[in-house]
């Protein structure tokens, strides 16, 4: 890959494995900024890099600024301002979100950034924190498909499958739709095991019949055995996440104006249990409330 400057904002639980992948890749010089100081200098002692002040020094010469922030308003907010990315990031540099964002705010980001000649990219990835850890993740990713050509070797130091969805907030939908129906399946297995409970079917047995038939899923094939069954819940992502992405998922099927019951009672339900559990849960206990209501524990 010939040289690239990069500049990584955002170094939260997959964030964070994201950026050493680029930290330890032949070509890329890197720069880090976190708005918690001290993760970056973290990060800076540990896989080295630049630790910049702001993101408009992160940006400072870099040929690809990549975003990776709980909500797209958060990456809209990073853009003004005399330490903002607009400050310092040039003419033909490109911006890719990896955040797992809502198309409205990305298309008004794009907008906002063609204005000084700057590229964007949706690019929502999935595969959790070991997929960044493993270079192995999914990248959805929206906006023009040569600016992404341009920065594919970029992504790879991180993404295994890297996806051209569409145009801009193509990436952010496709992303929210793949987690609703993760929430879909967490919330119906859950529904169905607590039934079966309470009717006298073991859920091993239950998932070892399930997991060979047509009702099998991620969550009933890993999420359940390893995390439910042995009430492990290890807290790889959180439902306050979750929610908010099926609550985009259930606001694109909106504006697209197509029935969608389904997503839309999903959405109160992940809204209903991150409440109930709090921020720090992982999505996986919402299982927790369906045992709670059922008065049966799945275990």
């Amino acid at each position: 890959m010939a040289s690239r400057t990069v500049a990584f904002l955002g170094l939260g639980a997959i964030g964070r494995p994201m950026a050493a992948r680029l930290a330890h890749a032949s070509g890329i010089t890197l720069a880090v900024w976190n708005r918690t100081a001290e993760r970056a200098q973290s990060f800076g002692r540990e896989h080295g890099g630049r630790v910049a002040a702001s993101p408009a020094d992160a940006a400072r010469g870099a040929d690809v600024v990549i975003t990776c922030l709980p909500v797209s308003a958060d990456v809209e907010s990073l853009l003004e301002g005399d330490a903002g990315l607009l400050a310092s990031m040039a003419r033909g540099a490109a911006l890719v979100d990896c955040t797992s964002g809502d198309p409205a705010t990305s298309r008004r980001i794009a907008a906002r950034l063609a204005e000084q000649g700057i590229g964007f990219l949706d690019a929502p990835v999935s595969g959790g924190t070991s997929g960044a850890e493993q270079g192995t993740l999914t990248v959805m990713v929206g906006g023009d498909a040569a600016l992404l050509e341009g920065v594919r070797p970029v992504l790879e130091a991180f993404g295994k499958k890297i996806v051209h969805c569409g145009p801009v907030g193509a990436g952010d939908a496709l992303k929210s739709v793949n987690n609703a129906l993760l929430a879909v399946n967490v919330w119906s297995t859950g529904e169905g095991l607590a039934a079966l409970a309470k009717a006298g079917v073991r859920p091993e047995v239950a998932l070892d019949v399930i997991n060979a038939s047509s009702g099998r899923s991620n969550a009933s094939m890993n999420l359940f055995p390893e995390r439910v069954l042995t009430r492990a819940f290890p807290r790889t992502f959180r439902v306050a996440l979750l929610d908010k992405d099926v609550g985009i998922a259930a606001g694109v099927a909106r504006e697209q104006k197509v029935p969608s019951p389904l997503l839309q009672l999903t959405a109160e339900l992940f809204r209903l249990a991150h409440v109930e559990l709090g921020e720090e849960a992982d999505h996986v206990e919402a299982v927790k409330l369906i045992e709670r209501w059922a008065q049966q524990e799945i275990a």
